[in-house]
């Protein structure tokens, strides 16, 4: 699969669609650097970036060469109007097996060329190759979230901004042995490639990262804002192994004793990683608050601090979208904490994995056989996706009307104790 998804042809549907309306669906040789700059700097036009400079333009082509990279142009014109990279990314799942998604990004449109069906076109380009391919499933991490559910995604994990008001709060958590220490992106980067790895296969939901992907996870890329604020800190345990770092930045205010704390990235391979490191944060002098983005929301910095009402979640937002292509492949993959048996009626208006289906399973592990049983539950291909990876959403989405039928059987079979989370975007 990794050897073709590269070079499989653009969707011969789409591409007829858009040529109708006078546009052209092409794959970019991104070893032709003209053409890869030009789709670049589309790609951050569409997300109102700054222009990339000289700099900017070959880091990117450097990172990004690995993705399959689509275009829409307006001839004669050669800066795209629509872009979309897209590449196989192993995605963890319950029970701790990756399962190869079709990982969606830079979904850009540009604004003079609206409303000409370049978003249709792009989406069921990716989904349909993705679906050629045996791919089973589809993820994306989105700017907007009413776009993608007429796709078939649901929104899987939920994301969750912490604040912590360091002035209120002391350190209330155990003890943090081992050592921790600054460090440089340039002579810690093989290590802490080796601890994301470990972070990205821990947890349902997260996604092992390309290089590009954790390179902006452990240092400034060219372009970063304020790179020379960048700090790095490793966490090493008692017995010297590396288990994880934190990267974040500094930002001043006038009143000196009152700095804030962005953090970029945390990752924490092991508990007393976690504990460790977020004791670093929050014991940081003149400083009066701790923020970090795309979190778990069962983050347990509550319990951490002296006065609970001093860490606040302070927002939760739909985060990683899955969308479900072949259900028995995307089923069987994951295990179960719970056995049981449900007939599953999914509904896929797009008609990629529409069926009725038995779920059956055994000792945490699942068989899946199409059936003309009676259903059970009856829910559409974005509901699927949505408690596929062990979010608690059944009971909203069967109160929704989204799903009908026993919702109360298919949360116990699907929820996992621990909520999926994925702690960075792509």
């Amino acid at each position: 699969m990794s050897e073709t998804f590269l070079t499989a042809p653009v969707d011969d549907r789409s591409a007829r669609d858009l040529a109708a309306s006078g546009l052209r669906l092409a794959l970019v040789d991104t070893a032709d650097s003209a053409a890869f700059d030009a789709w670049i700097a589309a790609d951050f036009r569409g997300f109102h970036s700054e222009r990339p400079t000289p700099e900017v333009l070959e880091e990117a082509r450097g990172f990004l060469a690995d993705r399959r990279t689509t275009a829409v142009y307006d001839d004669p014109a050669t800066s795209p109007v629509g872009t979309v990279n897209s590449w196989v990314a192993p995605l963890t799942v319950p029970g701790g097996e990756q399962v190869g998604a079709w990982a969606i990004s830079s979904v850009t449109v540009a604004p003079t060329h609206r409303r000409r069906g370049i978003a249709t076109a792009l989406l069921g380009s990716e989904l349909r190759t993705a679906d050629r391919l045996g791919v089973p499933l589809a993820i994306l991490t989105v700017s907007e979230s009413v776009i993608y559910g007429r796709w078939g995604f649901g929104p899987a994990t939920f994301a969750g901004e912490w604040r912590v008001d360091t002035k209120r709060v002391r350190w209330a958590g155990a003890d943090t042995p081992g050592r921790l220490a600054f460090t440089e992106p340039d002579e810690y980067r093989a290590t802490a490639t080796a601890v994301l790895d470990r972070v990205m296969a821990g947890r349902p939901g997260e996604i092992a990262l390309s290089p590009y992907l954790a390179e902006r996870l452990i240092g400034p890329l060219k372009g970063s804002e304020d790179p020379n604020r960048y700090r790095l800190v490793r966490y090493d345990s008692v017995d010297g192994e590396p288990e994880g770092f934190v990267s974040y930045i500094v930002k001043g205010n006038d009143d000196f004793t009152k700095h804030s704390v962005e953090v970029v990235y945390l990752a924490a391979a092991t508990d007393a990683a976690l504990l460790a490191l977020w004791r670093f944060l929050l014991e940081l002098d003149l400083v009066a608050e701790v923020r970090a983005y795309t979190r778990g929301v069962d983050e347990p910095l509550p319990a951490l601090v002296s006065d609970v009402r001093g860490a606040k979640l302070a927002s939760v937002e739909d985060h990683l979208w899955v969308r479900i292509l072949d259900v028995p492949a995307a089923l069987t993959a994951r295990r179960y904490e719970r056995d049981g048996e449900l007939v599953l009626d999914v509904i896929d208006d797009l008609g990629f994995a529409a069926g009725r289906f038995r779920l059956r399973v055994a000792d945490g592990a699942a068989t899946v056989e199409a059936t003309d049983a009676e259903a059970d539950v009856s829910l559409p291909i974005a509901s699927l996706g949505s408690v596929y990876l062990g979010h608690a959403t059944a009971p909203g989405l069967a109160l929704a009307g989204r799903i009908t039928g026993d919702a109360d059987a298919l949360d116990r079979l699907f929820r996992t104790a621990t909520p999926p989370r994925l702690s960075t975007w792509f």
